[in-house]
This record gives C-alpha cells, structure tokens and sequence, in this order.
C-alpha cells in the first residue's frame, strides 16, 4: 500500500480552492498540511527564502525574480488570481493627474516595487502611453520576497516612522498610489483611468489574457523526490475547481511577465517563457 505524503502548504481561500482546503478532494496519495496565512503574501518571502512550504501559492512577479536568482522552486500551471490592475491604481479627485499620460513625471507610491500589480500597471504605462517607470519617481515601503533584490536608483523607502501608503496619497506626498486587494473605501479618491473597465477589456483584447496575480509552487526537492505527487495535486486542485491550465496557454502571459519585469529591473538577466516551468515534469502538459 501507498503511503501518503503529507504536503506543508500555504493557500489562499478562494472559490478554486475551498473545497480542496476543506478536505472534500480525497487522494491516497496526498495530503496537505495547510498553515493559515493571511495575507497569503506573507508567505512568499519564507518560501522563497527558505523554502518554509513544500507548496506555496506564490505572487508571478516573485516567482521569476526567484527563478531568475534559481531559487528552487517548481512552477505549476495554475492560477489562482488573475484580474485586471488598472483599478488599483488611484490618485486624488482634486489633484493634477486626469489621466495615466500625466504619470510621467509624476511621484507614484506602492507597497513594494516588486508587487506583481504594480509590475504589470508599470508595464501596461510603458506600453500603451509611452510612460516609463524611470522617468517617474517610486517610494516603496518594503523590499522584495526576493532577498538578492535590491530597488532601482529611482526608488526610495518610505521612513518607517512615517506616513502609510494611503496617507502620502492624500496629503498629496504622492500624486498616485497603487493598491492591491486593500483597496480604500475613499470618496476623496479616484482611479487614474477614468474608466478603469474598459482599459482592462483593452488590455485583454490586445493580449488576450488577463494578467496572472497568483500561481502555484513546489519545492524542487519534492518534486525531484517524487514527480508522481505534481499530476496528483494538480488532480486535487482541478477538481476543486482551480484554474488549471496548460503551459501553451499560459505563455504569453508569462512571456509579457518576463518582458515587463526585465525592462523594469526586477531581473537581472532575461529568459524564456519555457525556462520558467524547469523542474516541471514533462507529463504535465
């Protein structure tokens, strides 16, 4: 008889993933040891550091930064959030931006330089509106999961003792702020894009996809150890209703990722969509 392996885990609740955290998905094979964090974020950093979960849900941006360093780790075509960004990102009713062409120039603040929805708002700017990340002036409030990750000469750290995010926005410190899932109940607020819907729908109509928030990893280790336990897990979590997805799907999101991450100094080398999924057993798909 099959002994089953037990997995330390770190997953958000979500509505792919309830009945999987729930222990409603059986296996003989596998089970998983889910550690309650919250926010899931805190979870990346001891992942990528120390290999703290033996499966992770990990933010996109995080994983190729930690790929691009060869920390080991196993991506998994799986999604686990992916939304439009450009709502997340807001300035003040009456302040001077009217539009994303007036952020050049401009003092944006983020919670880290790293965040995966500030990567993907930065490269859509670049992109769309000529609106490069150099030519604006960051201030950050924490370092990267990554720890070899140093921020680019235009990013400051906020002082610790100092305003939070939503405070330097109002005062007017800040001219934008990009948010992530806290996003502030504020009336005095607005979003940059006037209407934030439809420069989603244009970012998907032009690529095709909306952009990956949050995937799945292992450790390599594991996945060395025994490669039969990836197609199971991603059984358990296709079956709980995890968008479970194929590498030739999820490439061109990956190869924009790599693309904007690279042209934003978050790596230090760039790399094919096809080295991101090393270690990845060749029967996954």
């Amino acid at each position: 008889m099959t002994d089953v392996r037990v997995l330390k885990t770190a997953l958000g609740r979500y509505a792919g993933t309830a009945r999987l955290l729930d222990g409603e998905i059986p296996s003989s094979r596998l089970r998983l040891d889910v550690e309650k964090v919250a926010p899931i974020s805190k979870a990346f950093a001891p992942m990528v550091r120390s290999g703290k979960f033996e499966v992770s849900e990990m933010a996109i941006a995080t994983f190729l930064m930690a790929r691009a360093y060869d920390k080991p780790l196993v991506l998994l075509p799986v999604v686990l959030v992916e939304r439009a960004q450009e709502a997340a990102m807001l300035c003040r009713r009456d302040g001077p931006i009217q539009g994303p062409a007036d952020l050049a120039g401009a003092h944006i603040a983020v919670r880290a330089y790293s965040q995966t929805t500030g990567m993907w708002l930065r490269g859509s700017l670049a992109e769309s509106f000529g609106v490069k990340a150099d030519q604006q002036r960051w201030t950050t409030f924490e370092g990267a999961h990554v720890a070899e990750f140093s921020d680019p000469p235009f990013v400051t750290r906020a002082p610790a003792d100092g305003p939070d995010l939503l405070a330097m926005l109002r005062s007017g410190a800040a001219d934008a702020a990009i948010f992530g899932n806290d996003m502030p109940d504020a009336p005095d607020l607005r979003p940059v894009f006037a209407d934030a819907q439809a420069a989603g729908a244009a970012f998907k109509a032009k690529h095709g996809f909306l952009p990956l928030n949050h995937l799945v990893v292992m450790r390599r280790d594991v996945v060395e150890g025994d490669p039969s336990l990836v197609p199971e897990l991603l059984r358990m979590l296709k079956e709980s209703g995890a968008a479970v997805r194929s590498r030739a799907e999820l490439r061109p999101a990956l190869a924009l990722a790599i693309d904007y991450c690279f042209e934003q100094g978050l790596l230090p080398h760039r790399f094919t969509p096809e080295e991101a999924w090393a270690g990845l057993p060749a029967e996954v798909a």
